[in-house]
């Protein structure tokens, strides 16, 4: 038990710093943390995204999807109708913290080889939901992301850090491995 090892040397205790150390101040955007700059936060976002305006436009992008029913069977017309009846009762409970999305419809795609991939297909109102609240969120969240970050963003997709890792070689006027 006397034999602990501790991970940080004797010369970083005293304030030195070696190379290959963490800086203490960050040089990187991955490692900035985001800013409290936004002043509607919490309960005024949530109300943000169920705004009447803000929610026709989520109904027209969920339309313009013509996704299928979830588990509750409601196609985008259906569902139309059930909300025009619904709708206040579902937004109080979105207000209220007691909303619970339906669970979601398994449906199996096929693959080329043979397999399938599942998919998980949400019923119509809780993809209204998601889209009307990814409207509020995305443009507030979306700065704050490295500009290396690739992952579900909007106008970036799964190819655009191999184009700039070839451009790059290329302009530093190498070529990479063809193994």
């Amino acid at each position: 038990m006397n034999n602990v090892m501790h991970q940080m040397s004797k010369e970083l205790k005293r304030g030195k710093q070696k190379q290959g150390e963490t800086l203490l101040m960050p040089t990187r955007d991955e490692t900035v943390f985001p800013q409290q700059q936004f002043k509607h936060t919490g309960q005024s976002l949530l109300e943000q995204a169920l705004a009447r305006e803000n929610m026709r436009l989520a109904w027209q992008r969920v339309k313009a999807n013509k996704g299928s029913a979830g588990v509750d069977g409601l196609t985008i017309a259906q569902t139309a109708e059930h909300l025009k009846v619904q709708w206040p009762a579902i937004k109080a409970q979105l207000l209220n913290g007691s909303y619970r999305p339906q669970p979601v419809r398994r449906v199996g795609i096929p693959k080329s080889d043979g397999t399938e991939r599942e998919l998980g297909v949400p019923t119509v109102t809780d993809r209204l939901i998601q889209q009307a609240l990814l409207q509020v969120l995305q443009p507030k969240l979306d700065p704050q992301f490295s500009e290396h970050s690739y992952g579900f963003r909007p106008g970036r997709r799964a190819q655009g850090p191999e184009r700039g890792i070839s451009r790059a070689t290329l302009c530093a006027g190498r070529l990479p491995d063809s193994r």
